[in-house]
């Protein structure tokens, strides 16, 4: 082997390793600031001297935001690239994450909404820098991505009080310390913006190719997977300690169980991409998945403590395989990473858009019905239409097939632009 060969070879596998680590990193932002805010509601509502009602938009906001960015993410980033799009999202999640460390109702709204925005470029593009960069490696890739973005999220939750009880921290430098975690994030991709676009005929046919997502049944059963597993998993985040509380749990006990079940999400979160990568279809995984999420909550209807930990930790393996699946769809049910990100903002803003209004419903159901019963019902309903969407979105094929069958007329129309 020449020096320059191996010089060349030296380079490559430098990069590779650069752009795994980027990803990891970016992963590992897409949920912490979020979480982190949880447990630090009822400080930043006493300082602030606010309402329930409007401590509750802290974390209902992002989601609100994901479901507005996402389709328009893949759309900026076609045109100055995904890695500038990507980098840009984090200087905006720096920003955002400073200003809602800053006292003040407004800027704590204000940071809320630009943290929310930020993300929802991650969500949308890293399973596209995936597709494109790991096509090899897609069920690993995906899984090492998830695990960091949820071991992150739990730590943000579990760490924030503790954060805040230090020195003089309070709940601002609880926050804002998690913008370090995102500087180095940035840090670390800037790297990723000195490669070229690719400008070939073949890559400007190829983006300028329209896929008609809207009209293709595989993208809408992604979607409808998606978005109700994300239902299904924030509503239990918002109301799983009051189910609990009903039950006789108390309060330090139910949010055990919120741990357990999140915890049994991690290993899941990695384990199921993988497996997925190699079957020749995912029907069976989906399947399991609305089965997991039916006996967990068919189980918390019985009001059995006794069994409670095992609905958590089967709730949490629904969980974790719900989400990563919907991220494997992404990548395998496309041709390239300009279809994997355009799915993704598609189904994100829908199932986002669902997570957001998921505890809002189930609360509603809990008031009309006096108990928990009507809302849990709802919510096993919600996990038919995820069998239902899983075994449409789990068969092995493309949303592109649709458009294979267009007309010669068709065709040419999306040719021309």
């Amino acid at each position: 082997m020449s020096k320059q060969t191996g010089a060349l070879t030296n380079n490559t596998t430098k990069a590779s390793w650069l752009l795994l680590i980027g990803v990891i990193l970016v992963g590992s932002n897409l949920r912490v600031p979020i979480t982190s805010v949880g447990s630090l509601v009822s400080f930043i509502r006493d300082d602030l001297g606010i309402s329930n009602t409007v401590a509750g938009l802290i974390t209902t906001l992002p989601l609100l935001a994901f479901a507005v960015l996402s389709p328009f993410a893949p759309k900026i980033a076609n045109r100055i690239g995904m890695e500038w799009t990507i980098a840009l999202s984090l200087v905006l999640l720096i920003i955002g994450i400073i200003i809602r460390s800053i006292t003040g109702i407004g800027l704590l709204f204000t940071g809320t909404l630009l943290i929310g925005l930020a993300i929802a470029v991650g969500n949308v593009l890293i399973p596209g820098i995936i597709k494109m960069n790991f096509p090899l490696k897609i069920g690993i890739m995906t899984g090492m991505y998830a695990v960091f973005m949820n071991i992150f999220g739990a730590l943000g939750s579990g760490l924030s009080v503790p954060i805040s009880s230090a020195g003089n921290m309070g709940w601002q430098g609880a926050l804002g310390i998690w913008g370090l975690l995102t500087l180095i994030s940035l840090l670390v991709w800037l790297p990723q913006l000195r490669k070229q676009r690719d400008t070939s005929p073949e890559a400007n046919a190829e983006a300028k190719q329209k896929s008609n997502l809207w009209r293709s049944p595989i993208a809408w059963g992604i979607t409808l997977f998606m978005g109700g597993q994300s239902l299904g998993f924030y509503t239990l985040i918002a109301w799983m300690p009051d189910i609990l509380n009903s039950i006789g749990y108390n309060a330090g006990t139910a949010g055990w169980m919120v741990f357990l079940m999140q915890a049994a999400l991690i290993p899941t979160t990695f384990v199921i991409p993988v497996i997925a990568e190699k079957m020749k279809n995912q029907i069976s995984l989906a399947v399991g998945t609305a089965v997991l999420f039916m006996i967990g909550f068919t189980g918390l209807l019985f009001e059995s403590m006794m069994f409670v930990p095992l609905w958590a930790i089967l709730l949490g393996i629904a969980g974790g395989s719900g989400f990563s699946l919907s991220m494997m769809f992404f990548t395998i049910r496309t041709h390239n990473g300009k279809e994997a990100a355009e799915l993704s903002g598609m189904a994100q803003s829908f199932g986002y858009l669902l997570a957001a209004l998921g505890p809002v419903l189930v609360g509603t159901l809990h008031d009309i019905g006096g108990g928990w019963t009507m809302p849990l019902l709802f919510l096993i309903l919600i996990s038919v239409i995820v069998l239902i969407a899983g075994i449409v979105s789990g068969k092995e094929r493309t949303i592109s097939d649709r458009t294979a069958k267009q007309s010669d007329q068709e065709i040419a129309e999306a040719e021309m632009y």
